[in-house]
């Protein structure tokens, strides 16, 4: 919106401006205070907006999170999938998402402790909920691993519902873990690799593997 003041052209916010400055300032309130502690007038004025803005966007503080978490998870989508375009072999695309997931956590702590830790302090997320975005997140994971036994690089005994949420789970833990320290335990970097090791020692047939099994 343009609002015209004494000649000059003025550009106020928009819809979606205010929403970002909002899901932004949730996202520092919720790292510094908990979910539970957290109020909306705390949220409002990191945003700079009015309490009641906040509830013309959002209709209390569990649909505030939920926003939050979708519009971040769809940012995080899209990255993955732009960083995982090229990588041809399954093993490589698979490494490549385990270093991506700690290296957000790197990146970005206080999302990563609003997206491990206070999402599950809301009962509407995890008892209402369908968390589409996150199960698109997964779905990236188990088409990885679907690749992968299908051209005979990954176990095929292998389940890859289950292993998905193995990995995921591995991923998430670390990663609370890490958010969660006052003195980080180790570096995010080492701890991809190790994941990826652990992975690629359980997951990946080596060679002879196949005639062994025929």
């Amino acid at each position: 919106m343009r609002i015209h003041s004494g000649g000059l052209a003025i550009s106020s916010p928009g819809p979606k401006d205010k929403r970002r400055r909002i899901h932004d300032a949730a996202v520092k309130v919720f790292a510094e205070k908990g979910f539970y502690n957290a109020r909306v007038s705390d949220i409002a004025k990191e945003a700079g907006v009015a309490d009641g803005t906040i509830y013309l966007y959002f209709k209390n503080k569990d649909d505030l999170l939920i926003s939050l978490f979708e519009d971040r998870m769809e940012e995080i989508i899209a990255n993955f999938k732009a960083s995982l375009v090229g990588i041809d072999t399954p093993e490589a695309q698979l490494q490549r998402f385990i270093t991506l997931h700690l290296k957000m956590v790197a990146d970005q702590p206080r999302l990563a402790e609003v997206l491990t830790v206070e999402l599950r302090q809301s009962s509407k997320f995890m008892h209402e909920y369908r968390a589409p975005g996150f199960r698109e997140y997964l779905g990236l994971l188990e088409d990885i691993i679907a690749a992968g036994q299908g051209s005979g690089l990954f176990d095929p005994s292998l389940h890859p519902t289950l292993l998905k949420r193995v990995i995921f789970g591995a991923l998430d833990e670390v990663s609370l873990h890490w958010v969660s320290a006052r003195r980080k335990p180790y570096d995010l970097d080492r701890a991809a690799a190790e994941i990826w090791s652990i992975c690629a020692h359980g997951l990946v047939r080596r060679a002879g593997s196949h005639a062994e099994n025929t």
